[in-house]
């Protein structure tokens, strides 16, 4: 069979994309559930496929955004999915054990198997083109499933290489791209998948999951919205500037666990401002022909981004930019946009309405905890929260008072980094989780399994017609219930 559809332009179909989905499920009954070894080598074969063309994936990122980081690209998109692909491989084993044998009646046995749930659609954006493709198929993976992969149609130049790639290491039947427009992506959407896992926005989330409804398709969404930044009065603000422009400026923004926006203690704004631009001066002392400084990935988002500017700029904010060579940055030369503070923010702009999705920060202040607490739970559950402050009992309150994907306490987005954690959103910024074991559970069936004792005392009870004895057992246990519970 064919390897990846839709490769060097070929136009793709949605009848197909369902005959490809068919023959895979059609093959994963045939051939039963994969053995540990061959979940160990299907892992191995996707993390030799990313170290031994790490270079050339590294070049076709960098042909799809104009100018984007090689370290950036090389750590976020290569090293991380090679150690979550790595991590599975060394822990599934583990992973694939049924559940603990219980006893439920006498001489029953339960326990929980984890069955793979077949195959698995997984649609991945262009702001990680590796990462959001191949950390997912980690889980899926090692739960034993096969894996149909649309890739984002604005990187195209790494979409077309991992299809190339694939095929050289997976049958069709195992793990195949499906190359394509947004067309192609509706289409695919609309699959008889076992599973599909989206990453991308809210709103087209929205689609995907009115799609998937058609044939019942289970999701896993892992989507963004406006990630926080809470700075408590006894923060370093040095340290403060320096982690949160770190990732502000990584990819140049482009990621959605980046902050959103920042809230700061009343009267600190001015000092942020200052440290923010040293920092920067540090790490970017120029932009336009830096290699380490990512474009924004195309023309619509650089004017998009642009107009988030010059709407916060019309409504009265002070828009510092931290430019350090004073270069000028234009939408012919490259894309790029300078890391930028919206001093004197509200909530009528629409930087502070809208994912902004680069290296652009609007400020906030607030004048008590509670303030900032309130302000943050007043919008959409965000994928991750960020607290910077050393107050043990202000960790705890923002902790329990606010409701994210995750918090991550004096630092940003580190916790995407530790696979034994689960990673994903909450309410309008996603559903389930993956990352480690909670993607090996997400992608498998914890099927329930009881083996009847010989006498099937259980069953008995449940018999007609009914005993007094019996019935007066079932009288007798409801009593025990009550008296336990006085």
């Amino acid at each position: 069979m064919m390897g990846s559809l839709g490769r060097n332009g070929a136009a793709v179909s949605a009848a197909a994309i369902a005959e490809r989905v068919a023959h895979m499920k059609q093959a994963h009954v045939q051939d039963g559930p994969a053995s540990l070894a061959l979940r160990r080598d299907r892992l191995e074969r996707a993390a030799e496929l990313l170290v031994s063309n790490q270079q050339a994936l590294v070049a076709a990122m960098n042909a799809d955004y104009g100018q984007r980081s090689r370290t950036q690209s090389l750590s976020s998109d290569l090293l991380a999915s090679v150690r979550a692909l790595t991590h599975a491989r060394e822990h599934v084993a583990n992973w694939m054990r049924p559940g603990a044998d219980s006893e439920p009646f006498p001489g029953a046995q339960a326990r929980i198997q984890y069955q793979p749930l077949g195959v698995v659609g997984i649609i991945s954006p262009w702001n990680f083109p590796v990462n959001l493709a191949f950390s997912p198929l980690a889980g899926i993976l090692a739960a034993g499933n096969r894996a149909l992969l649309k890739p984002s149609e604005l990187t195209p130049n790494t979409a077309e290489l991992l299809a190339e790639l694939v095929d050289r290491r997976f049958d069709a039947d195992e793990f195949a791209l499906v190359l394509g427009d947004a067309a192609v992506g509706t289409a695919f959407g609309g699959q008889a998948f076992d599973h599909l896992i989206f990453t991308g926005s809210t709103a087209v989330a929205r689609h995907v999951m009115r799609a998937a409804a058609e044939n019942l398709v289970p999701l896993t969404l892992e989507l963004g919205g406006k990630s926080p930044v809470i700075v408590a009065p006894d923060a370093d603000l040095r340290q403060v500037a320096e982690r949160v422009m770190t990732v502000k400026t990584f990819n140049a923004g482009q990621i959605c666990l980046a902050p959103d926006y920042i809230l700061l203690p009343e009267g600190s704004v001015e000092a942020f401002a200052e440290h923010a631009r040293d920092v920067i001066a540090q790490a970017y002392p120029t932009l336009a022909d830096n290699p380490d400084y990512t474009a924004i990935v195309n023309t619509r988002h650089f004017d998009r981004l642009q107009q988030l500017l010059a709407d916060a700029a019309a409504r009265g904010a002070r828009v510092l930019t931290l430019n350090p060579a004073a270069e000028t940055l234009a939408r012919d030369t490259g894309h790029k946009i300078a890391p930028t503070l919206i001093l004197d923010a509200d909530d009528s702009m629409l930087a502070l309405q809208e994912e902004i999705f680069g290296p652009i920060l609007p400020v906030l202040t607030y004048r008590h905890l509670d303030d900032a607490i309130a302000y943050v739970n007043a919008h959409p559950r965000p994928l991750a929260a960020y607290f910077f402050g050393h107050n043990a009992a202000e960790q705890a309150r923002v902790a329990e008072r606010t409701t994210s994907g995750a918090l991550v306490v004096n630092d940003v987005m580190t916790h995407a980094m530790v696979e034994e954690l689960p990673f994903g959103g909450v309410g309008p910024s996603g559903m389930g989780r993956y990352h480690g074991q909670h993607g090996f559970q997400t992608f498998s069936h914890p099927k329930a399994v009881l083996i009847q004792s010989p006498g099937g005392e259980s069953n008995l009870r449940m018999r007609a017609p009914y005993r007094a004895e019996a019935t007066g057992q079932i009288e007798q246990a409801l009593q025990r219930e009550l008296q336990n519970r006085g």
